[in-house]
């Protein structure tokens, strides 16, 4: 039996196969998780679902990918929206925050890309800058490396001190939050990966489900989760 890896799912106010709105995740990140041997599910949030609710659907799972994403509310950091911030969506970041909270309080085995990794530093009193100013790193649409911290889990995940990513963000970690420590960087000082103290969490900034098919990092990042949830499943 493949793990059951769920990913908390977009709403979408319009989809163009579907008469309303939707809940999706993208088809790179399932494809991913299926080619690391991964049986990938959507997480539908209802827009009433107390969160005793939510912790016992996710205790069906065997792990979570917290996907990308637009900008979250900055009230949730304490801080007012800059010119550059996208409107939030009040129900995806409810979710987000939802499932934030019980893959730590539970150790669920997690993988959190790009948003995902903010929704979890800002969960854990940390904050964000909101936008990163044009520089030597291009962190929208681009690919550039980072440099993976020795002695880390990613650096084992990854199997080497560079990666080579693709990026898709303009926000971006500032004050880190409870637990975690930073685990890897772009060339202008940008957080790029963060794990928690657990050991069950591990979140990049950058999208592996892009180019999962060709670079062996990144599909590293979704077999080490899928092998994760594997043992979750079985020590449960």
């Amino acid at each position: 039996m493949r793990p059951l890896i769920v990913i908390p799912g977009r709403r979408s106010p319009q989809v163009s196969v579907l008469r309303f709105s939707g809940t999706i995740a993208s088809e790179a990140m399932c494809e991913a998780v299926w080619a690391a041997g991964g049986e990938p599910l959507i997480l539908h949030g209802p827009d009433a679902d107390p969160a005793d609710d939510l912790a016992a659907r996710l205790s069906r799972f065997d792990g979570v990918v917290m996907p990308g994403g637009g900008d979250m509310d900055p009230a949730r950091f304490g801080e007012t929206p800059a010119p550059e911030a996208e409107p939030p969506m009040a129900h995806d970041d409810d979710l987000d925050f939802e499932v934030a909270a019980v893959v730590l309080s539970v150790g669920l085995p997690t993988l959190a890309i790009c948003r995902g990794l903010q929704v979890v530093n800002v969960a854990l009193g940390g904050t964000l800058h909101q936008h990163l100013p044009d520089g030597e790193v291009a962190h929208r649409n681009a690919v550039h490396d980072v440099v993976a911290e020795a002695g880390s889990r990613l650096r084992a995940v990854a199997g080497r001190d560079r990666l080579q990513v693709s990026s898709y963000h303009h926000q971006a970690v500032d004050r880190v939050g409870r637990g975690l420590t930073v685990v890897a960087r772009a060339a202008d000082g940008c957080v790029e990966a963060l794990e928690h103290d657990s050991g069950r969490l591990l979140a990049v900034q950058w999208h592996p489900e892009d180019l999962h098919a060709t670079n062996d990092t990144d599909a590293a990042l979704f077999a080490d989760l899928v092998e994760r949830a594997a043992k979750h499943a079985a020590d449960r």
